[in-house]
């Protein structure tokens, strides 16, 4: 177990520091020049993803608050309710990522022609009833959950370090584990829609400019590195989420948390907001020509 455990610290390192470098290079951008909405949302998912991980089991975050001897059970409900929260906000802003995306490059002959000013326009209202909505849809949890005292007593869950979940009767339990279902398997559903979609615009696209070489070829490829990139994160995102909806269903249902597949579960819920900066930083022109200026300066 102590050689998962440093797999886990070894994860949440990697994942904080590519997305600290994100942020930074992000807000940079969004100052210093004028930013497309795909930097603004990418910028606050890369925000939610440092806290996710900051807030999940065995971070840093837990050994602040054990430092400054706040009370466990404060400690808990703040971590883990943070920490749902941000996994709601992870799974909303990439899905309205990828319907963004698709709204921008879809045809003028497409219906989906018609909201291309549209979603500019709203996006701001967007993203603020994403944020609304998570923050009170995971207000239960603040109830059900607590400082971990004696499993065998108490017939509480211990789903991270030193932090439990309360016993809760049959209704309770499947009507919050069917509203956080819904609302994935909804935002789930639009991805994979919004991914097809986008995907059969670059095969026609990709055929039509086959024997073309034009000035525009370049901004072409530009958008179609994007577009691939954003695929990537939300193809890499479903199969993430399907594992740990399994892991996290069972467990829930049978009210029973084995220790190994409690470190699997953490390992996956930080896999995503780990590899995804990790595949924006390699995608991203900008990124890789900065990274080479930056080399070129130095001796």
């Amino acid at each position: 177990m102590f050689s998962l455990e440093n797999v886990l610290y070894f994860q949440a390192g990697l994942g904080v520091l590519a997305n600290m470098f994100l942020l930074v290079f992000y807000i940079f951008i969004i100052l210093s020049h004028r930013p497309n909405f795909i930097d603004l949302i990418s910028c606050q998912l890369t925000f939610v993803h440092i806290v996710m991980i900051l807030t999940g089991g065995n971070s840093m975050l837990t050994d602040i608050f054990e430092y400054l001897n706040v009370e466990n059970d404060i400690k808990c409900k703040a971590t883990l309710y943070i920490n749902r929260v941000m996994r709601g906000l992870s799974i909303s802003i990439t899905c309205l990522l990828s319907v963004f995306q698709a709204v921008t490059i879809s045809p003028s002959t497409s219906c989906l022609a018609k909201f291309k000013h549209k979603v500019k326009k709203y996006m701001i209202n967007a993203l603020f009833y994403i944020w609304s909505f998570n923050f009170s849809l995971t207000i239960n949890l603040i109830f059900y959950v607590g400082g971990f005292t004696n499993v065998s007593q108490t017939k509480q869950m211990n789903v991270v370090k030193s932090c439990s979940l309360f016993a809760m009767n049959y209704i309770n339990r499947g009507m919050i584990l069917t509203l956080s279902t819904s609302r994935d398997v909804f935002l789930v559903g639009v991805m994979l829609i919004t991914s097809a979609y986008m995907v059969i615009i670059l095969f026609r696209h990709q055929r039509q400019c086959n024997h073309l070489h034009s000035i525009s070829h370049l901004r072409e490829s530009h958008e179609k590195r994007a577009i691939q990139t954003i695929l990537l994160q939300v193809v890499f995102f479903v199969v993430m989420y399907w594992v740990n909806l399994i892991i996290t269903s069972i467990s829930f249902l049978l009210w029973m948390y084995n220790p190994v597949i409690l470190t699997l579960q953490k390992f996956v819920m930080n896999a995503y907001p780990t590899v995804t900066p990790l595949v924006q930083i390699t995608s991203d022109k900008r990124i890789i020509n900065v990274l080479k200026n930056m080399q070129s300066t130095c001796p």
